[in-house]
């Protein structure tokens, strides 16, 4: 049986630039290797670890298309989400929808890190 989840690994162009963003977000710090620049990771924060890795020729994905599809999301829950959002958006992120002003059943917006991954945070 597997034990537990170690890390989510999040493909990119710069694995510290984007370490530090989600660093920043989370209230983490980034753990780096100084023999490996190709992998960082994110710890501190409560949750599974992140990890960014260098991948040449990196594609962000393209939200909502399916172009450059998003394989995958990371969904933060948050206790305001407005003030939430301008944080997110001062260390680099943008807004791909704020799907609660869209829907009147969402609490949710999506917003894209600086390498292009979809991420949202949901208010609870």
């Amino acid at each position: 049986m597997i034990r537990k989840l170690q890390a989510v690994a999040l493909d990119c162009a710069d694995p510290v630039r984007l370490a530090e963003f989600y660093a920043e977000l989370l209230g983490g710090r980034v753990v780096a290797d100084p023999d490996d620049a190709e992998w960082v990771e994110v710890h501190g924060f409560e949750g599974t670890p992140l990890a960014c890795q260098r991948v040449d020729g990196y594609r962000a994905p393209q939200w909502p298309g399916q172009d450059r599809p998003q394989q995958l999301h990371l969904d933060f829950d948050v206790d305001d989400l407005e003030g939430e959002e301008k944080r997110a958006l001062a260390l680099g992120a943008t807004v791909l929808e704020r799907t609660d002003q869209i829907r009147p059943d969402a609490n949710w917006r999506v917003y894209a890190d600086p390498a292009g991954h979809p991420f949202c945070l949901c208010l609870h």
